[in-house]
């Protein structure tokens, strides 16, 4: 079982070190507060990936690399005149 460090910075301290606040995210969350109140957390990007499942990201899943595999023949339109879209 993995032993997971907390840190916490003031966001004065975290402005005057971001990378040592960096460092510590690879070990746990870096916990920054404003006023003595956490206000934010830095994860390491692992840490975030494990927290989120690994999604897609909106770009990998609209990119659909298969898509050359997919047939789809639309439907053709009766003799229904069509309307313009202003007739609305």
């Amino acid at each position: 079982m993995a032993i997971i460090t907390f840190s916490t910075f003031s966001s004065r301290e975290f402005n005057q070190n971001a990378s040592k606040a960096k460092t510590l995210a690879k070990k746990g969350p870096v916990f920054i507060t404003d006023r003595g109140r956490p206000a934010h957390v830095l994860l390491s990007i692992e840490e975030y990936r494990k927290i989120t499942g690994k999604r897609e990201s909106i770009l990998d899943l609209l990119a659909m690399p298969e898509a050359g595999q997919i047939e789809f023949e639309p439907p053709r339109l009766g003799d229904e005149p069509v309307r313009p879209a202003d007739s609305f």
